[in-house]
């Protein structure tokens, strides 16, 4: 059964084993009994980490790459399972444990996947993912730089991440037209979540939907004491706002 990347998944498929390896060896490293990857593909990445994880999971909304990969291991059809991940409940797969996410992400909905990641950040304490580079670099980004954004402010309130290497289009079939990352991301010890979490999300939304003005006229409309809206304070473009200070308004500017 020949099968080939479909441009409406976003896929491209690693066809470098030394990249390859690299990879599953990072993802390894961490020694999680359940891992959950995203996206399994031709299985580069699967077959590598089927083995040698004792609760392992592969999901893929492409019913002919889970075809594909049934053929290839007809005695694991259950742990290789057609679902969109971001149309299923994460947490149903290892009995409401914890779990290592993984994959190479299709970059059209890379970002989505973080933050379905963040929505289930009590059973994920580590997500491992390749990223377009530039999408890597604003997730991770600070305030004050082009990058810093919504994705980054809120990720940061509940993972720390840390970019650990490049790879480039020729080892992909078909190429991107991208360099890609691998990102990993680790839940903080005290990550931000439940309500706190949506308040201060809807905060930091509100303060970037018009990146270049201040955060008065983003927030005015939320802000009830209008009277607040004078502070200097507010002068300042959200770019300015770290992620701890988005926090401290959610609390103070959300009832």
């Amino acid at each position: 059964m020949k099968v080939y990347a479909k441009k409406s998944f976003g896929q491209h498929f690693l066809n470098q084993p030394r990249i390859i390896q690299k990879i599953a060896q990072h993802i390894l490293s961490f020694t999680y009994d359940n891992v959950l990857e995203i996206g399994p593909g031709k299985a580069a990445l699967t077959s590598q980490l089927i083995d040698k994880v004792k609760n392992f999971v592969a999901i893929d909304a492409d019913k002919d790459m889970i075809d594909y990969l049934h053929l290839i291991y007809p005695n694991q059809k259950n742990q290789l399972l057609l679902a969109d991940v971001l149309k299923t409940r994460l947490d149903q797969y290892f009995n409401d444990s914890e779990f290592l996410m993984c994959g190479n992400f299709p970059y059209n909905i890379s970002s989505q996947i973080v933050f379905k990641a963040i929505d289930h950040i009590e059973k994920i304490p580590i997500l491992i993912g390749m990223f377009q580079k530039e999408m890597a670099q604003r997730i991770i980004a600070n305030p004050g730089s082009k990058e810093y954004g919504v994705i980054s402010a809120i990720t940061s309130l509940c993972y720390s991440g840390k970019l650990e290497f490049d790879i480039g289009p020729s080892n992909f079939n078909p190429p991107p037209k991208v360099m890609s990352s691998i990102l990993t991301l680790k839940r903080l010890p005290n990550p931000v979540t439940g309500d706190e979490l949506k308040k201060v999300r809807s905060i930091i939304k509100l303060s970037f939907l018009h990146r270049r003005k201040t955060l008065r006229n983003n927030l005015k409309s939320i802000i009830q004491d209008k009277d607040l809206l004078s502070d200097s304070y507010f002068n300042q473009r959200p770019e300015e706002i770290s992620p701890q200070e988005f926090l401290r308004l959610s609390k103070e500017l959300i009832w």
